[in-house]
């Protein structure tokens, strides 16, 4: 079924102690990923409230892991959650040396200020991933197409 709309807002409003609705994937929504406020929105129609414990989708601005905290009377980071942020914090505040830090992805732009803070905390940063063209091209290495 659809994830928003007055069905899902039915379905999501019947459920009684212990059920679970399962509904669409909002990454079929062309919104989602731009935090669109109407899917957002809809979202915030099926609960009171939100708990995030994605860690790997946590610093998304979705519609289904920020825009929908708006529309809700409590959100919270979940046990998992915060089990991961004390453990990175611990690594990053008093890491155990050597310390190396493996960074990968394909925007460069959103990995730069981390790579920065990194460098006076890693004996050895490894880059892999898209983004290793760019310095590759910033270190004047021929790109071919």
């Amino acid at each position: 079924n659809d994830c928003i709309g007055s069905e899902a807002e039915d379905a999501a409003s019947s459920l009684t102690k212990g059920e679970v609705l399962l509904l669409e994937n909002t990454r079929f929504y062309a919104g989602e990923t731009k935090n669109d406020a109407a899917l957002a929105e809809g979202l915030g129609k099926l609960a009171d409230y939100f708990v995030m414990d994605a860690f790997g989708t946590a610093h998304r601005a979705h519609s289904s892991t920020a825009g929908v905290t708006e529309h809700m009377k409590l959100s919270a980071a979940g046990y998992l959650l915060a089990k991961e942020l004390k453990y990175l914090k611990g690594a990053v505040d008093s890491p155990a040396k050597p310390m190396m830090a493996i960074i990968g992805g394909a925007k460069v732009s959103t990995k730069l200020p981390v790579i920065e803070s990194l460098l006076e905390k890693c004996d050895t940063i490894l880059l892999g991933g898209g983004m290793i063209f760019t310095f590759y091209k910033a270190q004047g290495a021929a790109m071919a197409i």
